[in-house]
């Protein structure tokens, strides 16, 4: 009787054990490309706030943020790209660069619907490498020993170790980004160290003036920090962006996005699109010069269900550019791909 009791004892430990709680998400079934709602154990399920800021409401998904006082939040940029170039006897050539600019943002007060939040300039790293040499330019490591890295390091170091104030609502609009002529300033004096002539010196200052300013910053955020449009979506809804690729507008980068899954305090977006082959011919006599390109991207985006803060991209593009010279008899052609990596805090899988 004891060995039957205790047999029964051990089968009910094992059916409440085997009996786990589970939890339903939403998400796009890869095969059938429809939405479908799925059981998974509730153990694996991250925790959700009651109201997160990217929340379903009767089917459609909409994005605000909910940031916490004295919290930081990052926004690292990486891109790596891989460059080959093949001559027309077949003989390639292989370039890689990478570039890392790690910011984040602490909010300080939140007033209403606005948060006023410090904005931390870092660090900066780039490097380069081809033919079996490394270039690096990294702000955390020591002045670089070649001339031709000094001037690059130096407004690199300047830039990094700033704060600049910023105001966000919580709707993911940037109102005002502030305190760039002390950064500015700070430029002008580091270089100032290394070039004596005052017209190249404000030429520099003036050039870097165009490419980090308010604007600038602001496009960058909007960007990064709201996918979602603003009307919702529903899970597997898919809708389209588009950017000028070069300063004139007539080529055009498409994004495809589609809000793949929400769930397990998770937001998942793919992305697709690029710039379809385009081929320009030009005759001079009877010579022909050909030139073709052609675009493609696809990757993610993730966005912390609770807070909206975007938590990893990555997200591949490859352009691929062939240059052909042809007499009608017989043609040579160069063709150049390139294949990037472009990440937004990438250590955050």
């Amino acid at each position: 009787m004891k060995n039957i009791a205790a047999i029964a004892l051990i089968s009910s430990i094992a059916l409440v054990s085997c009996k786990k709680e589970t939890a339903k998400i939403t998400k796009v079934d890869p095969k059938t490309g429809k939405t479908v709602t799925v059981e998974v154990p509730a153990d694996s399920v991250a925790k959700v706030a009651e109201n997160p800021a990217i929340r379903d409401s009767a089917g459609i998904v909409k994005q605000t943020f909910k940031l916490e006082k004295g919290k930081t939040y990052p926004l690292t940029t990486y891109q790596r790209d891989v460059k080959t170039m093949t001559d027309p006897q077949g003989k390639s050539i292989t370039a890689t660069s990478e570039s890392t600019d790690e910011m984040n943002f602490t909010v300080n007060e939140i007033k209403g619907n606005v948060y006023e939040m410090t904005l931390n300039l870092v660090a900066k790293r780039s490097s380069q490498s081809a033919q079996g040499k490394t270039i690096v330019v990294d702000t955390k490591q020591p002045l670089p020993k070649e001339d031709d890295l000094k001037m690059i390091w130096n407004i690199n170091r300047a830039l990094t170790g700033n704060k600049l104030d910023m105001k966000m609502d919580t709707n993911g609009n940037v109102i005002s980004i502030t305190g760039f002529d002390a950064v500015y300033t700070k430029v002008s004096a580091a270089v100032g160290t290394l070039v004596k002539d005052a017209n190249e010196k404000a030429s520099v200052v003036s050039s870097l003036k165009e490419s980090f300013n308010e604007k600038v910053l602001k496009d960058q955020f909007n960007k990064n920090l709201t996918i979602i449009p603003r009307k919702g979506v529903k899970v597997g809804e898919k809708w389209t962006t588009s950017e000028n690729a070069d300063p004139s507008g007539s080529v055009k980068v498409t994004s495809n996005y589609v809000l793949k899954s929400l769930g397990n305090g998770v937001a998942e977006i793919a992305v697709t699109g690029g710039i379809p082959k385009k081929t320009e011919k030009k005759n001079q006599g009877p010579i022909t010069h050909s030139l073709s390109s052609e675009l493609t991207q696809n990757g993610s985006i993730k966005f912390d269900e609770n807070t909206g803060w975007i938590t990893n991209q990555n997200i591949n593009v490859i352009t691929t550019q062939i240059e052909t010279i042809s007499d009608g008899k017989q043609s040579q052609s160069m063709k150049s791909v390139s294949k990037s990596s472009v990440m937004v805090n990438p250590s955050a899988k």
